[in-house]
Protein backbone atom coordinates (compact mmCIF):
# COMPACT_ATOMS: atom_id res chain seq x y z
CA UNK A 1 0.00 0.00 0.00
CA UNK A 2 1.45 3.67 -1.12
CA UNK A 3 2.10 5.96 1.88
CA UNK A 4 1.90 9.48 1.79
CA UNK A 5 2.44 12.39 4.69
CA UNK A 6 0.96 16.26 3.73
CA UNK A 7 1.61 19.03 6.25
CA UNK A 8 -1.05 21.98 6.41
CA UNK A 9 -0.03 25.24 7.51
CA UNK A 10 -2.68 27.73 7.54
CA UNK A 11 -0.35 30.61 7.25
CA UNK A 12 0.88 29.51 3.92
CA UNK A 13 -2.19 31.02 1.95
CA UNK A 14 -1.64 31.11 -2.08
CA UNK A 15 -5.24 33.65 -2.49
CA UNK A 16 -8.46 33.92 -1.14
CA UNK A 17 -11.17 30.96 -2.68
CA UNK A 18 -13.03 32.97 -5.46
CA UNK A 19 -16.47 32.02 -6.40
CA UNK A 20 -15.72 32.63 -9.85
CA UNK A 21 -13.61 29.73 -9.94
CA UNK A 22 -16.48 27.90 -10.15
CA UNK A 23 -17.99 29.31 -13.22
CA UNK A 24 -19.76 27.27 -16.15
CA UNK A 25 -20.10 27.92 -19.50
CA UNK A 26 -24.05 28.29 -21.86
CA UNK A 27 -22.87 27.93 -25.38
CA UNK A 28 -25.58 27.63 -28.32
CA UNK A 29 -24.16 24.52 -29.46
CA UNK A 30 -26.37 21.10 -29.30
CA UNK A 31 -29.01 20.71 -26.63
CA UNK A 32 -27.29 22.75 -24.70
CA UNK A 33 -29.59 25.87 -24.46
CA UNK A 34 -32.91 23.61 -26.48
CA UNK A 35 -33.58 20.59 -25.01
CA UNK A 36 -31.40 21.46 -22.11
CA UNK A 37 -32.21 24.40 -20.14
CA UNK A 38 -35.45 25.52 -21.99
CA UNK A 39 -38.12 23.10 -23.29
CA UNK A 40 -41.08 24.99 -23.25
CA UNK A 41 -43.25 21.82 -23.63
CA UNK A 42 -41.72 19.83 -20.21
CA UNK A 43 -43.52 18.86 -17.41
CA UNK A 44 -40.97 20.84 -15.38
CA UNK A 45 -40.59 23.94 -17.34
CA UNK A 46 -41.92 27.29 -15.98
CA UNK A 47 -43.88 30.16 -17.82
CA UNK A 48 -40.52 31.30 -19.75
CA UNK A 49 -39.96 27.63 -20.91
CA UNK A 50 -37.17 27.05 -18.36
CA UNK A 51 -36.75 23.26 -17.20
CA UNK A 52 -36.53 24.04 -13.58
CA UNK A 53 -35.29 19.98 -12.88
CA UNK A 54 -32.49 21.80 -14.59
CA UNK A 55 -32.23 24.68 -12.61
CA UNK A 56 -32.32 22.97 -9.06
CA UNK A 57 -29.26 20.94 -10.60
CA UNK A 58 -27.52 24.01 -11.55
CA UNK A 59 -28.01 25.27 -8.25
CA UNK A 60 -27.01 22.16 -6.29
CA UNK A 61 -23.87 22.11 -8.80
CA UNK A 62 -23.01 25.51 -7.47
CA UNK A 63 -22.61 27.10 -10.55
CA UNK A 64 -21.35 30.71 -9.63
CA UNK A 65 -20.63 32.85 -13.29
CA UNK A 66 -21.69 31.59 -16.73
CA UNK A 67 -20.12 32.79 -20.07
CA UNK A 68 -22.83 32.63 -22.69
CA UNK A 69 -23.58 32.84 -26.08
CA UNK A 70 -20.06 31.24 -26.34
CA UNK A 71 -17.82 29.83 -27.54
CA UNK A 72 -17.45 29.17 -31.81
CA UNK A 73 -21.11 30.43 -31.71
CA UNK A 74 -20.30 34.33 -30.74
CA UNK A 75 -18.46 34.64 -33.84
CA UNK A 76 -21.01 34.64 -36.27
CA UNK A 77 -23.58 35.96 -34.19
CA UNK A 78 -25.73 39.27 -34.38
CA UNK A 79 -27.02 39.78 -30.57
CA UNK A 80 -29.87 41.70 -32.27
CA UNK A 81 -31.42 38.97 -33.77
CA UNK A 82 -32.03 37.49 -30.22
CA UNK A 83 -34.06 40.41 -28.69
CA UNK A 84 -37.11 41.64 -29.02
CA UNK A 85 -40.52 39.31 -29.99
CA UNK A 86 -39.80 36.15 -30.65
CA UNK A 87 -42.21 35.69 -32.95
CA UNK A 88 -39.75 38.56 -35.06
CA UNK A 89 -36.73 36.80 -34.54
CA UNK A 90 -35.05 35.35 -37.31
CA UNK A 91 -33.88 32.03 -37.75
CA UNK A 92 -30.16 31.81 -38.79
CA UNK A 93 -27.27 29.14 -39.79
CA UNK A 94 -24.79 29.09 -37.23
CA UNK A 95 -21.15 28.00 -39.66
CA UNK A 96 -19.52 27.25 -36.04
CA UNK A 97 -21.80 24.16 -35.49
CA UNK A 98 -23.84 23.53 -38.91
CA UNK A 99 -26.82 24.17 -37.10
CA UNK A 100 -30.11 26.09 -37.32
CA UNK A 101 -30.05 29.17 -34.52
CA UNK A 102 -33.89 29.99 -33.63
CA UNK A 103 -33.12 33.09 -31.46
CA UNK A 104 -35.36 32.08 -29.15
CA UNK A 105 -33.85 32.05 -26.12
CA UNK A 106 -31.52 35.18 -25.98
CA UNK A 107 -30.04 37.90 -23.70
CA UNK A 108 -33.03 39.04 -21.73
CA UNK A 109 -34.19 35.22 -21.47
CA UNK A 110 -31.06 34.44 -20.19
CA UNK A 111 -30.67 36.99 -18.18
CA UNK A 112 -34.01 35.67 -16.36
CA UNK A 113 -32.81 31.81 -16.06
CA UNK A 114 -29.13 33.26 -14.61
CA UNK A 115 -31.83 34.58 -11.82
CA UNK A 116 -33.37 31.00 -11.18
CA UNK A 117 -29.83 29.81 -10.25
CA UNK A 118 -28.52 32.67 -9.08
CA UNK A 119 -25.36 32.93 -11.06
CA UNK A 120 -23.55 35.78 -12.71
CA UNK A 121 -23.46 36.80 -16.48
CA UNK A 122 -20.66 36.89 -18.06
CA UNK A 123 -21.16 38.01 -21.68
CA UNK A 124 -19.10 37.11 -24.78
CA UNK A 125 -18.85 40.08 -27.62
CA UNK A 126 -18.44 38.77 -31.29
CA UNK A 127 -15.24 40.88 -32.85
CA UNK A 128 -14.26 38.56 -34.95
CA UNK A 129 -17.02 39.45 -37.38
CA UNK A 130 -18.30 42.38 -36.39
CA UNK A 131 -16.35 45.11 -34.12
CA UNK A 132 -16.54 47.86 -31.80
CA UNK A 133 -19.71 49.86 -32.42
CA UNK A 134 -21.98 46.43 -32.01
CA UNK A 135 -20.25 45.87 -28.93
CA UNK A 136 -20.43 48.68 -27.66
CA UNK A 137 -24.39 48.56 -29.01
CA UNK A 138 -24.94 45.67 -26.62
CA UNK A 139 -23.06 47.18 -23.78
CA UNK A 140 -25.65 49.95 -23.88
CA UNK A 141 -28.46 47.29 -24.26
CA UNK A 142 -27.15 45.33 -21.48
CA UNK A 143 -26.26 47.75 -18.88
CA UNK A 144 -27.72 51.06 -19.32
CA UNK A 145 -30.87 51.75 -17.30
CA UNK A 146 -32.94 53.43 -19.71
CA UNK A 147 -33.28 57.33 -21.56
CA UNK A 148 -31.14 55.75 -24.59
CA UNK A 149 -32.37 54.25 -27.64
CA UNK A 150 -31.10 50.60 -26.86
CA UNK A 151 -31.66 51.24 -23.72
CA UNK A 152 -35.24 51.82 -23.76
CA UNK A 153 -35.66 48.91 -25.95
CA UNK A 154 -34.69 46.42 -23.59
CA UNK A 155 -37.07 48.09 -21.13
CA UNK A 156 -39.72 47.97 -23.98
CA UNK A 157 -38.65 44.37 -24.50
CA UNK A 158 -39.56 43.08 -20.55
CA UNK A 159 -36.29 43.78 -19.08
CA UNK A 160 -36.92 47.11 -16.91
CA UNK A 161 -33.39 46.86 -15.21
CA UNK A 162 -30.46 46.77 -16.41
CA UNK A 163 -28.43 43.50 -16.96
CA UNK A 164 -25.60 45.00 -15.49
CA UNK A 165 -23.11 42.65 -16.80
CA UNK A 166 -19.39 42.58 -15.39
CA UNK A 167 -17.41 40.38 -17.27
CA UNK A 168 -17.09 40.76 -21.11
CA UNK A 169 -15.05 38.05 -23.11
CA UNK A 170 -13.23 40.09 -26.08
CA UNK A 171 -14.10 37.03 -28.88
CA UNK A 172 -13.74 33.46 -28.09
CA UNK A 173 -10.62 31.46 -29.52
CA UNK A 174 -9.28 34.10 -32.43
CA UNK A 175 -6.30 31.97 -32.54
CA UNK A 176 -7.57 28.92 -33.75
CA UNK A 177 -8.36 28.46 -37.76
CA UNK A 178 -11.69 26.72 -36.84
CA UNK A 179 -12.96 30.20 -35.27
CA UNK A 180 -15.37 32.38 -38.34
CA UNK A 181 -12.85 35.20 -38.78
CA UNK A 182 -10.19 33.95 -36.56
CA UNK A 183 -6.89 36.46 -36.68
CA UNK A 184 -3.09 36.58 -36.76
CA UNK A 185 -1.87 38.07 -32.88
CA UNK A 186 -0.95 41.28 -34.23
CA UNK A 187 -4.94 41.84 -36.19
CA UNK A 188 -6.64 40.29 -32.85
CA UNK A 189 -4.33 42.52 -30.41
CA UNK A 190 -5.34 45.76 -32.19
CA UNK A 191 -9.28 44.80 -32.67
CA UNK A 192 -8.97 43.86 -29.20
CA UNK A 193 -7.03 46.87 -27.50
CA UNK A 194 -9.53 49.43 -29.86
CA UNK A 195 -12.72 47.69 -28.75
CA UNK A 196 -11.42 47.37 -25.06
CA UNK A 197 -10.69 50.80 -24.66
CA UNK A 198 -14.28 52.02 -26.43
CA UNK A 199 -16.29 49.82 -24.04
CA UNK A 200 -13.89 51.44 -20.87
CA UNK A 201 -15.02 54.92 -22.37
CA UNK A 202 -18.51 54.10 -21.47
CA UNK A 203 -17.70 52.29 -18.21
CA UNK A 204 -14.55 52.19 -17.00
CA UNK A 205 -15.59 49.69 -13.99
CA UNK A 206 -16.24 46.58 -16.75
CA UNK A 207 -13.58 43.64 -16.32
CA UNK A 208 -12.74 42.67 -20.12
CA UNK A 209 -11.09 39.42 -20.83
CA UNK A 210 -8.75 39.08 -23.98
CA UNK A 211 -8.79 35.68 -25.71
CA UNK A 212 -5.60 33.64 -24.93
CA UNK A 213 -4.66 30.14 -26.61
CA UNK A 214 -6.97 27.81 -27.50
CA UNK A 215 -4.10 25.33 -25.97
CA UNK A 216 -1.29 24.55 -24.83
CA UNK A 217 -0.32 22.78 -27.94
CA UNK A 218 -1.49 25.66 -30.28
CA UNK A 219 1.09 26.33 -32.94
CA UNK A 220 1.69 30.02 -31.81
CA UNK A 221 1.28 29.25 -27.80
CA UNK A 222 2.94 32.04 -26.19
CA UNK A 223 4.03 34.07 -28.69
CA UNK A 224 0.17 35.14 -29.37
CA UNK A 225 0.11 35.56 -25.76
CA UNK A 226 2.60 38.11 -25.94
CA UNK A 227 1.71 39.82 -28.86
CA UNK A 228 -1.53 40.24 -28.21
CA UNK A 229 -1.07 41.81 -24.45
CA UNK A 230 1.32 44.47 -26.25
CA UNK A 231 -1.62 45.62 -27.81
CA UNK A 232 -3.74 45.77 -25.14
CA UNK A 233 -2.57 45.41 -21.68
CA UNK A 234 -3.44 48.44 -20.61
CA UNK A 235 -6.80 48.16 -21.83
CA UNK A 236 -7.92 44.71 -20.40
CA UNK A 237 -7.90 43.06 -16.78
CA UNK A 238 -7.86 39.17 -17.94
CA UNK A 239 -6.71 36.85 -20.91
CA UNK A 240 -8.12 33.71 -20.80
CA UNK A 241 -6.89 29.93 -21.50
CA UNK A 242 -9.08 27.01 -22.52
CA UNK A 243 -8.09 23.00 -22.29
CA UNK A 244 -9.44 20.16 -22.99
CA UNK A 245 -8.36 16.95 -21.80
CA UNK A 246 -9.15 13.24 -22.85
CA UNK A 247 -7.42 9.72 -22.34
CA UNK A 248 -5.42 8.97 -25.22
CA UNK A 249 -4.69 5.40 -27.04
CA UNK A 250 -5.18 3.72 -23.02
CA UNK A 251 -2.51 5.88 -21.65
CA UNK A 252 -4.93 6.36 -18.09
CA UNK A 253 -1.81 7.18 -16.17
CA UNK A 254 -0.69 10.03 -18.43
CA UNK A 255 -4.69 11.43 -18.19
CA UNK A 256 -4.85 11.24 -14.64
CA UNK A 257 -1.78 13.82 -14.83
CA UNK A 258 -3.34 15.92 -16.73
CA UNK A 259 -3.52 18.84 -14.05
CA UNK A 260 0.51 18.71 -14.72
CA UNK A 261 -0.63 20.35 -17.86
CA UNK A 262 -2.53 22.58 -16.42
CA UNK A 263 -0.43 23.45 -14.63
CA UNK A 264 2.61 24.36 -16.83
CA UNK A 265 -0.11 26.55 -19.24
CA UNK A 266 -0.81 28.61 -16.47
CA UNK A 267 2.80 29.13 -15.17
CA UNK A 268 3.66 30.05 -18.87
CA UNK A 269 0.76 32.76 -18.98
CA UNK A 270 1.56 34.17 -16.06
CA UNK A 271 5.21 34.75 -17.13
CA UNK A 272 4.51 36.18 -20.47
CA UNK A 273 2.16 38.01 -19.22
CA UNK A 274 4.36 39.95 -16.62
CA UNK A 275 6.61 39.68 -18.68
CA UNK A 276 5.23 42.84 -20.97
CA UNK A 277 3.98 44.24 -17.81
CA UNK A 278 7.29 44.75 -16.75
CA UNK A 279 8.97 45.63 -20.34
CA UNK A 280 5.67 48.31 -20.12
CA UNK A 281 6.71 49.53 -16.72
CA UNK A 282 3.34 49.09 -15.52
CA UNK A 283 2.02 48.32 -12.27
CA UNK A 284 -1.00 46.39 -13.02
CA UNK A 285 -1.24 42.41 -12.92
CA UNK A 286 -2.95 40.55 -15.80
CA UNK A 287 -5.34 37.62 -14.01
CA UNK A 288 -6.13 34.68 -15.86
CA UNK A 289 -9.93 33.84 -16.70
CA UNK A 290 -9.83 29.87 -17.68
CA UNK A 291 -13.28 29.93 -19.06
CA UNK A 292 -12.98 26.82 -21.13
CA UNK A 293 -11.77 23.65 -19.12
CA UNK A 294 -13.45 19.85 -19.18
CA UNK A 295 -12.54 16.50 -20.39
CA UNK A 296 -13.60 16.26 -24.42
CA UNK A 297 -13.23 13.15 -26.38
CA UNK A 298 -12.64 15.19 -29.66
CA UNK A 299 -11.36 12.60 -31.17
CA UNK A 300 -14.14 10.28 -31.02
CA UNK A 301 -16.50 13.12 -32.17
CA UNK A 302 -14.62 14.04 -35.14
CA UNK A 303 -14.29 10.39 -36.43
CA UNK A 304 -18.29 10.34 -35.74
CA UNK A 305 -18.58 13.13 -37.50
CA UNK A 306 -17.01 12.40 -40.51
CA UNK A 307 -19.02 9.34 -40.70
CA UNK A 308 -22.65 11.35 -40.28
CA UNK A 309 -23.87 11.99 -43.22
CA UNK A 310 -26.46 14.02 -41.96
CA UNK A 311 -24.19 16.15 -40.49
CA UNK A 312 -24.01 18.18 -43.91
CA UNK A 313 -28.05 18.70 -43.33
CA UNK A 314 -28.82 22.51 -41.44
CA UNK A 315 -30.92 21.00 -38.49
CA UNK A 316 -32.01 22.48 -34.64
CA UNK A 317 -30.70 21.42 -31.65
CA UNK A 318 -28.80 18.03 -33.09
CA UNK A 319 -27.30 15.61 -30.48
CA UNK A 320 -23.13 17.16 -30.72
CA UNK A 321 -20.61 16.02 -28.11
CA UNK A 322 -22.63 14.46 -25.61
CA UNK A 323 -19.73 13.16 -24.10
CA UNK A 324 -21.09 10.84 -21.52
CA UNK A 325 -18.47 10.98 -18.77
CA UNK A 326 -16.68 8.32 -16.67
CA UNK A 327 -15.48 7.32 -12.81
CA UNK A 328 -11.63 8.03 -14.53
CA UNK A 329 -13.00 11.58 -15.89
CA UNK A 330 -14.68 12.92 -12.44
CA UNK A 331 -11.11 12.22 -10.95
CA UNK A 332 -9.77 14.21 -13.70
CA UNK A 333 -12.15 16.81 -13.29
CA UNK A 334 -11.52 17.13 -9.62
CA UNK A 335 -8.19 17.00 -9.90
CA UNK A 336 -8.10 19.80 -12.30
CA UNK A 337 -10.25 22.12 -10.37
CA UNK A 338 -8.16 21.31 -7.69
CA UNK A 339 -5.12 23.16 -9.52
CA UNK A 340 -7.35 25.83 -10.41
CA UNK A 341 -7.53 26.44 -6.48
CA UNK A 342 -3.89 26.27 -6.00
CA UNK A 343 -3.23 29.32 -8.47
CA UNK A 344 -6.36 31.08 -7.31
CA UNK A 345 -3.16 34.28 -6.57
CA UNK A 346 -3.71 34.48 -10.54
CA UNK A 347 -6.36 32.54 -11.97
CA UNK A 348 -9.57 34.78 -10.34
CA UNK A 349 -12.42 33.41 -13.01
CA UNK A 350 -12.99 29.82 -14.59
CA UNK A 351 -15.72 28.05 -16.17
CA UNK A 352 -16.90 24.45 -16.70
CA UNK A 353 -17.27 24.11 -20.41
CA UNK A 354 -20.22 23.23 -20.52
CA UNK A 355 -23.20 23.12 -18.49
CA UNK A 356 -25.67 20.79 -20.13
CA UNK A 357 -26.26 17.92 -22.63
CA UNK A 358 -23.23 18.99 -24.52
CA UNK A 359 -19.51 18.19 -22.31
CA UNK A 360 -21.40 18.58 -19.51
CA UNK A 361 -22.17 17.34 -15.49
CA UNK A 362 -25.94 17.30 -16.23
CA UNK A 363 -27.48 15.74 -19.17
CA UNK A 364 -31.42 15.72 -20.32
CA UNK A 365 -33.41 13.91 -22.02
CA UNK A 366 -36.29 15.83 -23.95
CA UNK A 367 -39.98 15.11 -21.81
CA UNK A 368 -38.09 13.00 -19.54
CA UNK A 369 -35.75 13.15 -16.85
CA UNK A 370 -32.71 15.78 -15.90
CA UNK A 371 -28.98 13.28 -13.76
CA UNK A 372 -25.73 13.73 -12.90
CA UNK A 373 -23.34 12.95 -14.43
CA UNK A 374 -20.03 11.72 -12.45
CA UNK A 375 -18.04 14.75 -13.19
CA UNK A 376 -21.27 16.48 -11.44
CA UNK A 377 -19.83 15.47 -8.14
CA UNK A 378 -16.46 16.98 -7.46
CA UNK A 379 -17.71 20.04 -9.06
CA UNK A 380 -20.32 20.09 -6.76
CA UNK A 381 -18.70 19.51 -3.68
CA UNK A 382 -15.85 21.06 -3.97
CA UNK A 383 -18.22 24.16 -4.71
CA UNK A 384 -19.79 23.91 -1.57
CA UNK A 385 -16.74 23.01 0.54
CA UNK A 386 -13.82 25.23 -0.60
CA UNK A 387 -14.61 28.85 1.32
CA UNK A 388 -12.25 31.41 2.90
CA UNK A 389 -8.68 30.83 2.01
CA UNK A 390 -6.04 28.40 -0.46
CA UNK A 391 -3.59 26.56 1.66
CA UNK A 392 -0.31 25.48 -0.11
CA UNK A 393 0.13 21.77 1.30
CA UNK A 394 3.30 20.12 1.48
CA UNK A 395 3.17 16.88 -0.17
CA UNK A 396 5.48 14.21 0.35
CA UNK A 397 4.75 11.45 -2.13
CA UNK A 398 5.75 8.51 -4.26
CA UNK A 399 5.69 9.36 -7.74
CA UNK A 400 5.31 7.37 -11.31
CA UNK A 401 6.46 7.90 -14.65
CA UNK A 402 3.74 9.23 -17.32
CA UNK A 403 4.48 9.17 -21.42
CA UNK A 404 2.75 12.41 -21.90
CA UNK A 405 3.63 14.65 -18.66
CA UNK A 406 6.86 12.83 -17.15
CA UNK A 407 6.77 12.30 -13.89
CA UNK A 408 3.82 12.93 -11.74
CA UNK A 409 3.04 12.71 -7.95
CA UNK A 410 1.13 9.62 -7.39
CA UNK A 411 -1.02 11.62 -4.17
CA UNK A 412 -1.89 15.18 -4.63
CA UNK A 413 -4.09 17.55 -2.71
CA UNK A 414 -4.99 21.50 -1.86
CA UNK A 415 -7.25 23.01 1.34
CA UNK A 416 -9.48 25.41 2.10
CA UNK A 417 -9.50 27.45 5.52
CA UNK A 418 -12.40 29.41 6.64
CA UNK A 419 -12.82 30.43 10.36
CA UNK A 420 -14.65 27.88 11.97
CA UNK A 421 -14.17 24.76 8.87
CA UNK A 422 -11.26 23.59 6.35
CA UNK A 423 -11.61 21.59 3.46
CA UNK A 424 -8.78 18.86 1.96
CA UNK A 425 -9.56 17.71 -1.28
CA UNK A 426 -7.24 14.76 -2.56
CA UNK A 427 -7.05 12.57 -5.69
CA UNK A 428 -4.82 9.17 -5.62
CA UNK A 429 -3.85 8.47 -9.23
CA UNK A 430 -2.36 4.76 -8.62
CA UNK A 431 -4.17 2.39 -10.79
CA UNK A 432 -3.89 -0.35 -8.16
CA UNK A 433 -3.48 0.06 -5.03
CA UNK A 434 -4.88 2.30 -2.11
CA UNK A 435 -3.02 5.19 -0.76
CA UNK A 436 -2.49 5.65 2.99
CA UNK A 437 -2.44 9.05 3.74
CA UNK A 438 -1.17 11.37 6.92
CA UNK A 439 -2.11 15.18 7.21
CA UNK A 440 -0.85 16.95 9.73
CA UNK A 441 -3.70 19.36 10.39
CA UNK A 442 -2.40 20.69 13.79
CA UNK A 443 -1.80 24.20 12.50
CA UNK A 444 -5.65 24.44 11.77
CA UNK A 445 -6.75 23.73 14.86
CA UNK A 446 -9.66 21.07 13.32
CA UNK A 447 -11.79 19.42 15.92
CA UNK A 448 -13.57 16.80 14.14
CA UNK A 449 -14.84 15.41 10.99
CA UNK A 450 -17.74 17.08 9.39
CA UNK A 451 -17.90 14.93 6.35
CA UNK A 452 -15.55 12.49 4.34
CA UNK A 453 -16.80 11.55 0.83
CA UNK A 454 -15.13 9.45 -2.12
CA UNK A 455 -15.39 8.86 -6.04
CA UNK A 456 -14.43 5.79 -7.10
CA UNK A 457 -15.67 2.36 -8.32
CA UNK A 458 -13.89 -0.86 -9.46
CA UNK A 459 -14.69 -0.14 -12.64
CA UNK A 460 -13.21 3.19 -13.28
CA UNK A 461 -15.07 3.46 -16.81
CA UNK A 462 -18.17 3.38 -15.22
CA UNK A 463 -20.76 5.99 -16.19
CA UNK A 464 -24.14 7.11 -15.65
CA UNK A 465 -26.75 7.18 -18.11
CA UNK A 466 -30.25 7.44 -18.50
CA UNK A 467 -30.61 4.17 -17.98
CA UNK A 468 -28.65 4.06 -15.00
CA UNK A 469 -28.72 7.46 -13.72
CA UNK A 470 -26.92 6.75 -10.26
CA UNK A 471 -24.38 3.82 -11.16
CA UNK A 472 -21.85 6.18 -9.92
CA UNK A 473 -22.19 8.28 -6.63
CA UNK A 474 -19.96 9.38 -3.75
CA UNK A 475 -19.68 7.44 -0.71
CA UNK A 476 -18.39 7.90 3.16
CA UNK A 477 -14.92 7.28 3.12
CA UNK A 478 -15.37 5.24 6.57
CA UNK A 479 -11.74 5.30 7.01
CA UNK A 480 -10.98 9.00 7.99
CA UNK A 481 -10.08 9.75 11.40
CA UNK A 482 -8.67 12.45 13.07
CA UNK A 483 -7.15 12.15 16.61
CA UNK A 484 -4.17 13.88 18.14
CA UNK A 485 -3.98 16.72 15.03
CA UNK A 486 -3.40 13.62 12.59
CA UNK A 487 -5.68 13.12 9.74
CA UNK A 488 -5.78 9.59 8.37
CA UNK A 489 -7.61 8.62 5.30
CA UNK A 490 -7.26 6.24 2.97
CA UNK A 491 -8.09 6.64 -1.58
CA UNK A 492 -8.58 3.74 -3.25
CA UNK A 493 -7.10 3.52 -6.72
CA UNK A 494 -7.94 6.19 -9.55
CA UNK A 495 -10.33 8.48 -6.78
CA UNK A 496 -11.27 11.81 -5.81
CA UNK A 497 -11.94 12.20 -2.20
CA UNK A 498 -13.09 15.88 -0.05
CA UNK A 499 -12.86 16.02 3.82
CA UNK A 500 -14.28 18.80 5.83
CA UNK A 501 -13.00 19.71 8.98
CA UNK A 502 -14.85 20.89 11.92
Amino acid sequence: MPTAHIELDRRAVIAPVNRRTFGSFVEHLGRCVYDGLYEPGHPSANEDGFRMDVVELVRELGSSTVRYPGGNFVSGFRWEDSVGPREQRPVRRDLAWHSLEPNQVGLDEFAKWLKLTGSELMLAVNIATRGILPALDLLEYANHPSGTALSDARVANGSVEPHNVRMWCLGNEMDGPWQTGFMTAEDYGKIAARTAAAMKMADKSLELVVCGSSGSGMPTFGDWERTVLEHCYEHVDYISCHAYYQELDGDLGSFLASALDMDFFIDTVVATADHVGYKKRSDKKINISFDEWNIWYVKEHMEAEAADQSAKEWRYAPRLLEDKYSVADAVVVGNLLMTLLKRSDRVTSASLAQLVNVIAPIMTEPGGPAWRQTTFYPFSITSRLASGEVIRPVIQTPTYQTTRHGEAALVDAVATVDEDRAAVFLVNRDLTETAQITIDVRSLGSTRILEAVTLADADVYAKNTLEQQDRVTPFANASAVLADGVLRVELPPVSWTAIALH
